[in-house]
């Protein structure tokens, strides 16, 4: 599925946290914590980590493989529908990560059965290591391992005062495209997806990944299916290169019908022949 713009993915290095103070605060704003303080879930995370390093470690002694987490999920693979592979309950979607009104990032609490199943274990041990850090108080490292958490695809976000760590998931609208942020109504088209999930918790039922590493799913977010929202609003385009689905086509219909959205335009460009153009005068689109 085609990629937009690069202006999908935005710069993520100083968002967070959605409520409650940064983890990556100021000196003089992190000395206000108590010494080696680490939220309820933070305790639990930390704990599964010692448990995996140290079995780690017996398991190597004796020539043993490393053990894991059993997998899990929130949903049985035989109740989903048809093509989804697996399902995401996300963190409050932070504005800024909502790169236009096809994409956005979304963070997921590793406290999720599938996820606690996968975290690296590379990844238990940076957290460990910057917990200790921060006791210590030595924020110079602990701000170079939570940089290296961030490079691995993970974050630590403080959510109404207690510390989660979350993994980053990029993420693409299945069966519509909008217009880009350089064209007309790509702007309107962004303030609409953040209207509808701005700062709330999406359920994403996702059908697998593009060839940009996005996860492709069908988005929820307060019992309403966002495409069929960006579609009736006129917002999107119905993807009918990659989506099938009539429902789409006649929502399309109907926000032209209405002249909604980029529709208000007697003949308004289509992001796909945009893209072709770009590329054809050798500007980079993705």
């Amino acid at each position: 599925m085609p990629v937009t713009s690069e202006s999908k993915e935005p710069v993520m290095d100083n968002i967070f946290a959605t409520s409650g103070r940064r983890v990556d605060a100021p000196r003089e704003e992190r000395g206000r914590h108590p010494r080696g303080a680490v939220s309820v879930k933070m305790h639990a995370f930390l704990f599964a980590s010692l448990f995996l390093l140290m079995a780690k470690g017996i398991f190597a002694f004796y020539n043993h493989p490393a053990p894991s987490l059993p997998a899990a999920s929130d949903h049985h693979q035989s109740s989903l529908p048809e093509g989804v592979q697996f399902v995401l309950n996300t963190l409050p979607v932070h504005n800024k990560c909502i790169g236009d009104g096809d994409g956005f990032s979304a963070y997921v609490d590793t406290a999720n059965p599938r996820e606690s199943a996968n975290v690296p274990l590379e990844v238990h041990e940076m957290v460990i290591e910057r917990t200790q850090a921060r006791g210590a108080r030595d924020y110079q490292k602990a701000d170079a391992l939570l940089r290296s958490l961030n490079k691995a695809g993970y974050r630590i976000i403080t959510i109404s005062g207690e510390e989660i760590l979350a993994k980053k998931y990029r993420i693409r609208m299945r069966g519509v495209d909008a217009p880009e942020l350089k064209m007309d109504n790509g702007k309107e088209s962004k303030n609409a997806l953040v209207k509808l999930i701005g700062g709330k918790r999406v359920t994403i039922y996702v059908y697998g990944q593009d060839q940009f590493g996005r996860y492709v799913g069908d988005i929820y977010c307060d019992n309403v299916f966002i495409q069929e929202e960006m579609l009736k609003s006129g917002h999107v385009w119905h993807f009918k290169n990659y989506d099938k689905r009539p429902e789409f086509a006649q929502w399309e219909r109907e926000a032209r019908a209405a002249h909604r959205g980029l529709f208000a335009s007697k003949n308004p460009e289509k992001p796909w022949d945009w893209r072709r153009d770009q590329r054809t005068t050798n500007i980079p689109v993705y």
